[in-house]
């Protein structure tokens, strides 16, 4: 045997992990996305080796602009602390030439890898052909909710017993991360990976028995549609959609198919039934439909949309804000849904902490008798009090004209208020407490920009739109009251003002009702939203006024989305994988 074939039958056994120099890397930056403008504020990273600390990398970075109150209660990190730290263009240099020649190694490797390869082409520096491996990718295919509750870097380095808690700040969760991938390579040594390939294609893994069920999807069409997976007693398993429906399916039973879930689907499935959509918004809705219909037990959203919350502004003497399950014809004002609860509840107190009026759910006359004595919450100045007559009630109503306006129009009053109250909270380095009214205002300016666009939709008793698709093609959708009522493609030398009538006059009668979202969930309405938003539309009739207020809360997503970009080291389970232990053969 050639020298040549010694070396690559080793080669082909892959490189030790034990041989590997990993650079494991993090940063904290201003936001979530580096072309929008967010700058690093610090790196962080430790080179190990063999399971060896072979050093440690640590710097600010002057982002040249403020950073945000909402990523210094976040980090801990504020303008006076990078004030006199190096810019990008020292720190980037110094941070590659320690990580030269390893893995580069993140939790969330996108986010952190895709900030430093921005900054190197920002600089012209040509970036270095880094192998990278990711941590929370890895943990998903590993890690059971029976180890942990999530994929969150905190909950993992939990999991693995690390002496380091992760903090927000680079290089303590650079050192955690280091912990998380040496519990992940000890796992994953039981049941035989041992090198770098093998560590990298682990979640490759398919069953013999899933690629014996590749027939199922012979006979599905090559066209935009929905499957539905049912076992042997016709019982819906999972509904799914795609814009080519036979090589969706087919990815099932091959390598592209990673989940376990999927694959422990796979095999109790006997039938895969296709329905063909004209377009695939249609194919997108069929799909919420179809889950909301049957809640098959495989898919993990969108089963119960009916289990939403709303917040309330009631309309009585003396209004006040509840938390409901139900939308009703009562002439009220909404805010929703909300799919959590807890979310509601911080959209709520984020309210309760700027307009003072009444939470108790008493029924209070217009002229409420004298002799009661307030409550908890009047003495500390939190409500104005009208059941003891503390308030009368043109004041009373003017704070509540100022709420429903922030409801439906403009939330500057809340967001002001709260930004306010963080900024002190912080300078005081009460961070805690900072970041638990930012999670209310998150949540409330997140809900009031989806009622806003919701209603205005749904206000609309029919809107007709048309797109050209990939095929050249015009794509045409009718949406009465935010639902999705037809959908069709101009055949090719068809006449298109007749085939729009056409389809108007076949499409779904809806009715509308009380809401911000009546005639269809609100999932549906934000697809539709989406299409309708999308680049190359023409509108081609309005009935109605299809319009979002100018200072709605809409403006103010792009800081919150930001933030929880920046703050989302958890990584939802993809899958639940059972380890098995694979039986080396003896020499």
């Amino acid at each position: 045997m050639s020298s040549w074939e010694v070396q690559r039958s080793f080669d082909e056994l892959g490189r030790p992990l034990r041989d590997i120099t990993f650079c494991v890397v993090d940063l904290e930056t201003t936001g979530g996305s580096a072309e929008g403008g967010s700058m690093i504020t610090e790196i962080g990273a430790v080179k190990v080796r063999g399971g060896e600390v072979l050093g440690e990398f640590q710097t600010l970075v002057n982002p040249r602009t403020d950073i945000p109150a909402f990523i210094a209660v976040l980090t801990g990190i504020t303008n006076g602390m990078v004030s006199d730290a190096p810019p990008i263009e020292s720190a980037l240099p110094a941070f590659l030439e320690f990580a030269a020649g390893s893995v580069l190694v993140a939790h969330n490797a996108p986010f952190d890898v895709g900030f430093l390869r921005y900054f190197a082409d920002q600089q012209g520096r040509a970036w270095p052909a880094f192998e990278v491996l990711d941590t929370a990718k890895l943990a998903r295919r590993v890690i059971t909710r029976d180890d942990a509750p999530n994929c969150k870097l905190s909950s993992l380095a939990k999991a693995f017993n690390s002496p380091t808690t992760p903090n927000h700040r680079a290089l303590e969760d650079a050192r955690a991360t280091v912990d998380v991938l040496h519990g992940l390579m000890e796992r994953l040594g039981g049941v035989g990976v041992h090198t770098l390939e093998e560590l990298q294609t682990f979640s490759s893994r398919v069953t013999t028995a899933q690629r014996r069920k590749r027939h199922l999807a012979e006979g599905l069409p090559h066209a935009p549609g929905v499957y539905l997976f049912r076992d042997d007693r016709a019982r819906v398993l999972y509904v799914g959609t795609s814009r080519d429906l036979r090589s969706r399916v087919r990815s099932y039973f091959t390598a592209s198919e990673t989940r376990s879930r999927m694959g422990e689907m796979v095999g109790i499935a006997t039938v895969v039934d296709g329905i063909e959509c004209a377009t695939a918004l249609e194919a997108e809705v069929r799909e919420l439909r179809l889950i909301a219909e049957h809640k098959p037990r495989y898919n993990r959203r969108s089963r119960f949309p009916e289990r939403v919350h709303f917040v309330k502004l009631t309309r009585e003497p003396w209004p006040r804000l509840s938390l409901v399950r139900r939308v009703l014809d009562d002439d009220a004002d909404y805010l929703g849904p909300f799919s959590s609860k807890k979310t509601a509840e911080k959209c709520l107190a984020a309210l309760h902490d700027t307009f003072p009026i009444r939470q108790c759910s008493d029924r209070i006359s217009r002229k409420p008798g004298a002799g009661r004595s307030p409550c908890v919450l009047a003495e500390m100045g939190r409500c104005l009090s009208p059941c003891d007559g503390s308030v009368d009630e043109t004041t009373y109503a003017a704070v509540v004209r100022q709420l429903r306006d922030t409801l439906l129009r403009d939330p500057d009053e809340v967001v002001d208020a709260i930004n306010a109250r963080m900024a002190t909270l912080a300078d005081d380095e009460r961070f805690e407490e900072a970041g638990h009214h930012r999670d209310r205002l998150a949540a409330f300016v997140r809900a009031a920009a989806r009622t806003q666009r919701l209603s205005a939709l749904t206000r609309c008793p029919e809107v007709v739109a048309t797109r050209r698709n990939d095929a050249g093609r015009w794509e045409v959708h009718v949406v009465r009251f935010g639902r999705l009522a037809a959908a069709g493609v101009i055949p090719s030398g068809a006449d298109a003002v007749d085939y729009v009538a056409s389809l108007r006059l076949s499409a779904e009668t809806v009715r509308t009702g009380p809401g911000p979202v009546p005639a269809a969930t609100a999932e549906e309405t934000e697809k539709v939203l989406r299409w309708l938003e999308s680049p190359g539309i023409r509108l081609v009739d309005v009935d109605g006024e299809w319009t979002c207020p100018v200072a709605g809360a809409t403006r103010h997503l792009a800081v919150h989305d930001a933030v929880n970009q920046s703050r989302l080291s958890l990584v939802p389970f993809s899958e639940r994988r059972e380890l098995t232990t694979v039986h080396q053969p003896t020499r």
